[in-house]
């Protein structure tokens, strides 16, 4: 609500079926959560408050339930929402990049700009910081991140930073290759240019040691190339259903009703003006 209140025109867009790719990924997440259970019931018995807190945190996970009844929350507020065939980070930055009416994608996650987003904002938030894991502030602010500019300052092209993101490591290639940094990866991928020349190049040096690349290089590439996304879509932006938002906040999950009451208060005050200004556009 206070993104809506400050007159910004938001587009949700939800995770489908991953690729088989990602299931590294997810597993090493469910090995975090399990682990954190772990320590959240030794807090409990412990009778540690803010260790529990830290803990709770990492083992909260969304469940189908949660999806639905964010999408009916994001409709309510008049609020489009795009569900992807595939990963929402491809199908955001594929709008991106052929929808005039959007901007840029919002997200903490660089793989937008390996899926072709012209700008990626980061930390899309009022807040002026944000609580880790550890339970530690730290200060935040909007970042703009335009991809044209960081391929001419590095002086490399779009399938360069594909395979530089495959070296460094992806979510369908985690920790990406053993010994290989940032540094050393920009390096290999300006010195052989060609994503085949490079991935081949580090084979050779590879086996020399006797070790093997651990994922097929060629099917992660395709993945940020060649995305599952999905060109039927619509954006369309409802005026806000306060009475329905006020259902799902107050009466279905007990939220505060005078703050809700203000930020409904405070977006109808945003929307009449909207609507003014757009009026004052014919006179």
């Amino acid at each position: 609500m206070n993104l809506l209140i400050q007159g910004i025109k938001l587009v949700y867009v939800f995770d489908g079926e991953p690729p088989e790719l990602k299931e590294l990924t997810h597993k090493s997440r469910e090995g975090v959560k399990v682990k954190a259970l772990e320590k959240y019931r030794e807090a409990r018995e412990s009778g540690e408050i803010e260790e529990m807190a830290k803990y709770a945190r990492q083992v909260a996970k969304l469940d189908e339930i949660m999806v639905e009844e964010s999408k009916q929350l994001l409709h309510a507020l008049g609020v489009p929402v795009i569900q992807a065939p595939g990963e929402g980070e491809a199908q955001a930055a594929f709008m991106a990049r052929i929808d005039k009416r959007i901007y840029a994608v919002a997200s903490q996650d660089y793989d937008a700009l390996l899926f072709g987003t012209p700008r990626l904002v980061q930390n899309l938030t009022l807040a002026k910081k944000r609580k880790l894991a550890s339970g530690a502030f730290v200060p935040v602010q909007p970042e703009l991140i335009e991809l044209e500019r960081v391929l001419n300052i590095l002086q490399i092209s779009h399938d360069q930073l594909i395979s530089l993101g495959i070296l460094v490591g992806t979510d369908y290639n985690p920790g990406g290759i053993k010994g290989i940094g940032q540094k050393k990866a920009l390096g290999l991928v300006k010195q052989y240019r060609q994503p085949a020349i490079i991935f081949k190049s580090i084979e050779k040096q590879l086996k020399e040691r006797g070790v093997d690349i651990e994922f097929d290089w060629q099917e992660i590439f395709s993945l940020f190339r060649n995305p599952k996304v999905t060109k039927d879509y619509e954006l369309k932006f409802e005026k806000p259903n306060y009475e329905k938002i006020f259902e799902i906040l107050c009466e279905e999950h007990d939220f505060s009703k005078e703050r809700v009451e203000n930020a409904l208060q405070k977006l109808a005050k945003q929307q009449k003006a909207a609507t003014q200004s757009e009026l004052n556009r014919w006179f």
